[in-house]
């Protein structure tokens, strides 16, 4: 049963697939983000039943796998066995292939992948997957996401723009459980994921038709996340559940940032029940486009600064999978 993990990243993602991964019917690895990364690109291969291209899809997937921060423990990617397993020359056929993979090899039923940037290829995975897919749809409040990007070396930094991603996120998030059959969906906020985690596991277990195990609890000992810690962006999870992780942005954002944000995702603020503080219904600031043009320039620097301030170790992690990316790039320019 392939099982996708959707919304936004910074909600949890990495926290909640090192708990699920030590169940032992599930391999939830460390995404390589295969759709997000190679999906632009899909059309540029050609035909896909011309061997060439496809071997050549193949071999890429499977380096985007090899060169992972995190690697996937116990798996030798044969070329063969991935294209026999493809049920269609396609993208998402081989990103499923290689999760199939890696689940026999982790002596697994199942597999869960948390790439939160699968919600923008939705319609290749329902269309390839059917109804055997499940999806859960983990959200936190937006603010707070925003406040952690911030922090991060990835995305965006101003509570603008990372408003309008996270709202368009969420609205992609709350179509999809309109439009599947209900067994396939499931939706958990990180804020109950953290204060109330043994009850959400359990009620999570039984959406996936697997036993609960306390070692769940214990996420934070397993190799797993030993192996995801080495590098900074996910160092925390070595330690246990954080239950006041919420709501910071109400200390370190200031009153102009919540507002914005306020403004461009506030119904999907008002749909996940979190509340708004400063900017009501009906009263959302007027943004023009000297503000945007503003913003713009913002964002462009803090996304420069927090790259000249990420930790080497960091960079040297990712470099190999950004050196074969930036081969592709150059392959199809």
């Amino acid at each position: 049963m392939p099982v996708f993990m959707i919304g936004m990243q910074r909600s949890g993602s990495n926290l909640l697939r090192l708990m699920l991964n030590q169940l032992p019917t599930i391999a939830a690895p460390h995404p390589p983000h295969i759709l997000e990364r190679l999906g632009p690109f899909e059309a540029d291969y050609g035909d896909l039943e011309v061997d060439e291209n496809f071997e050549q899809l193949l071999e890429d997937v499977c380096r985007l796998v090899e060169t992972n921060p995190v690697c996937w423990e116990a798996l030798t990617l044969s070329r063969r066995e991935i294209a026999t397993r493809c049920r269609e020359r396609s993208l998402v056929a081989v990103y499923g292939a290689v999760h199939d993979s890696l689940a026999q090899a982790w002596g697994a039923d199942d597999w869960m992948c948390k790439s939160m940037a699968n919600i923008h290829y939705l319609s290749e995975i329902e269309r390839y997957f059917g109804e055997s897919a499940r999806f859960i749809y983990l959200h936190r409040d937006g603010r707070d996401v925003a406040l952690s990007f911030r922090k991060a070396l990835i995305g965006d930094k101003t509570f603008y723009h990372l408003g309008k991603a996270w709202d368009e996120a969420q609205q992609l998030s709350l179509t999809l459980r309109g439009r599947v059959r209900p067994h396939q969906f499931i939706a958990i906020s990180y804020e109950e994921l953290t204060e109330h985690p043994e009850a959400t596991l359990r009620r999570l277990c039984t959406f996936l038709g697997a036993e609960y195990r306390p070692e769940m609890m214990d996420f934070h000992r397993s190799k797993e996340a030993e192996r995801t810690a080495v590098t900074g962006l996910w160092a925390n999870v070595v330690q246990p559940v954080d239950d006041t992780n919420s709501r910071k942005f109400l200390k370190e954002a200031s009153r102009e940032e919540i507002g914005l944000f306020e403004t461009v995702a506030g119904n999907s603020l008002d749909e996940l029940n979190y509340p708004r503080y400063f900017v009501k219904r009906g009263k959302e600031i007027s943004i023009d486009s000297p503000t945007i043009a503003a913003l713009d320039a913002e964002n462009k620097r803090l996304r420069a600064s927090a790259l000249k301030m990420t930790d080497p170790v960091d960079l040297k992690l990712r470099r190999p999978q950004e050196n074969l990316m930036e081969s592709i790039r150059v392959r199809f320019s």
